[in-house]
């Protein structure tokens, strides 16, 4: 009797939402608390804090009902065959359009479009929800509903472009793969990893926000001057106009090599009214690149990107596992899905590793800013953004370790604060 994968997969989904279910509770009920951690007291407002109540009760609200869908549909669409029988339908579609339906490629694009036009219509109510209701009843929204549907216009349009080529190219791979297949995959998929990391901020980026110069003056002065004393290789200071969707806040940098650049957004900018707390944000930023974070969470990716197509390689061609879902066939792209599926479990585990070596990174960072002198400034733009950007202040050390790969800013003042203890 073979195996029941479908029935395995589906049970741990419902398992896991249980799980995240219970931690959502949790939350919840710290988010309640009507009085500040003892951390924050006297640093955070009573203001922002019963704002900060209201935004984080109103988004939890919201992700039960989005997650509680979500588990209904995903279970429905694997354990009642409509993923088979929708590729079908879509075999049906390429034959209906004038081409062969044994064309794979042409077969899952089809499929694949289909998808697409079906996870806009059950997303969409949700993010217009989500943007038009919570974000603007708390005063985040800046977008029209004119700018909304433009940027998934947009998006859909990208999708189109991108897609196809991307899906015929992986399914050439397999098809072609032999014994090297996973090399082949993960080859393929690192070298469009670097692509998509150099075209993004110059071409893609620029379509829906705007990226102009930092304006010459003092805090430019200071981010060069950081940045030459570090070594950084800042080519370009830009600054993106945020504002006009949201007034969350927020910095980045990326670029290759010799070749960075750092983002602000315009919000931080109106937001932070002390040049020396952007700096210190910035310090936090470039603390990841002097201390190789971004090298090694590349690194990590592209290890994990291999052991996956190495896993799918050993089962893609098990016939028991696509009949248990559905499959007469064996399609590529399906594998592919079905295998994401059975490894459910194992992403898990990984996601929460990640997550705890990436808030090390950011205790790590934040010492690295607070030893080049910024730890005065760095608390306080920290609470400046978490004032700012209305973030939960109570948080479950539970939901948190689970969820969050940034520790809350309880836990992150309380480093600044203990190396200086330990300094004095």
């Amino acid at each position: 009797m073979a195996f029941p994968y479908m029935e395995a997969v589906v049970g741990f989904m419902i398992l896991v939402y249980f799980f995240e279910t219970y931690l959502d509770l949790r939350q919840r009920a710290a988010l309640k608390l009507p009085i500040l951690p003892k951390t924050l007291v006297g640093v955070i407002s009573q203001e922002k804090f019963e704002k900060s109540r209201a935004y984080s009760l109103d988004k939890s609200h919201f992700n039960f009902v989005h997650e509680f869908v979500t588990i209904l549909l995903d279970s429905a669409i694997l354990f009642y065959g409509i993923l088979p029988w929708f590729w079908k339908k879509s075999g049906s579609f390429v034959v209906l359009a004038g081409f062969n339906e044994e064309n794979e490629i042409l077969h899952t694009l089809a499929f694949l479009a289909g998808v697409m036009i079906w996870s806009q219509i059950t997303d969409l109510p949700f993010s217009l929800y989500s943007t038009f209701v919570i974000e603007a009843r708390h005063g985040f929204n800046k977008q029209t509903i004119w700018l909304f549907f433009r940027d998934l216009f947009k998006g859909i349009c990208l999708a189109i472009l991108l897609g196809p080529p991307i899906v015929s190219a992986i399914i050439l791979i397999v098809q072609k793969g032999g014994p090297y297949l996973a090399i082949y995959l993960w080859a393929f998929m690192f070298v469009l990893s670097l692509v998509m990391m150099t075209l993004y901020p110059v071409l893609i980026a620029p379509l829906f926000n705007k990226f102009t110069p930092l304006p010459e003056g003092e805090l430019r002065e200071k981010i060069e001057k950081l940045a030459s004393s570090l070594k950084f290789p800042l080519k370009k200071l830009f600054v993106v106009d945020g504002s006009t969707r949201s007034s969350h806040s927020n910095a980045y940098m990326y670029g290759f090599f010799k070749n960075k650049r750092i983002v602000l957004y315009d919000t931080l900018i109106q937001q932070c009214k002390d040049d020396e707390e952007i700096v210190a944000v910035i310090a936090h930023e470039l603390g990841h690149w002097k201390l190789n974070h971004t090298m090694y969470s590349f690194i990590a990716v592209q290890i994990l990107t291999f052991l996956q197509f190495g896993g799918y390689t050993l089962v893609r061609n098990s016939t028991d596992l696509f009949r248990s879902f559905g499959f007469d066939t064996q399609p590529v792209l399906i594998g592919l899905i079905i295998f994401q599926h059975t490894v459910i479990p194992l992403q898990h585990l990984v996601s929460f590793g990640l997550n705890l070596v990436s808030r090390s990174f950011e205790f790590q960072a934040d010492a690295f800013a607070k030893k080049l002198g910024y730890g005065s400034a760095l608390r306080g733009g920290l609470v400046k953004l978490q004032e700012e950007n209305l973030s939960s202040m109570n948080t479950d050390p539970w939901y948190s370790a689970y969820h969050y790969s940034h520790p809350p800013l309880v836990e992150r003042l309380a480093a600044i604060d203990e190396s200086d203890k330990k300094a004095d």
